[in-house]
């Protein structure tokens, strides 16, 4: 969450509620939004490490609002952030660990695990249709993050045939 609102705050300056809000205008429902709670721990813990700088706005008929903006070490920690590449592919799958564990534990089956994961990426892949065809399509950030979804989980489910293959 750190680096996501340091790159939003990249922009300009803005409060936790106005980062909520782009996040969720940003990514769409697909995407799990942090609550404001964790946004705002969030901020603090940023300005601590002198990565932002906040500063109180008064408002009328209101409390007071905290503004947060970058400074020059937030900007470098972005820039930093999108000039390194995003760990790929994932070798630490917990589904994997499972599957690999279960003949020596006597206590599940690899073929009944395999069907129960198919079945559970299935119905995801049926939650994010319903969600794809709900999101505003004008949203290209949230129709694409669907899509890389529903390729992963089409990926995923190519894999577990795979492993029933050879396993059974």
């Amino acid at each position: 969450m750190r680096l996501p609102l340091l790159a939003l705050l990249a922009k300009g300056p803005a409060h936790g509620y106005e980062l909520g809000q782009a996040l969720e205008e940003l990514l769409g429902a697909a995407y799990p939004q942090p609550n404001i709670g964790q946004i705002y721990v969030t901020l603090g813990r940023l300005e601590k490490a002198g990565l932002i700088e906040g500063e109180d706005v008064a408002q009328s008929n209101r409390p007071n609002k905290r503004t947060y903006r970058l400074t020059p070490a937030g900007r470098e920690a972005v820039a930093a952030w999108f000039a390194e590449p995003t760990d790929e592919p994932r070798v630490r799958d917990e589904f994997f660990m499972k599957l690999a564990l279960a003949p020596d534990s006597g206590v599940a089956d690899q073929i009944a695990l395999i069907n129960k994961q198919r079945r559970h990426y299935l119905n995801t892949m049926r939650d994010l249709s319903k969600l794809a065809a709900a999101e505003d399509r004008d949203n290209r950030v949230a129709q694409l993050l669907i899509e890389g979804a529903m390729l992963h989980l089409q990926a995923d489910l190519d894999w577990l045939e795979r492993c029933q293959e050879e396993l059974e």
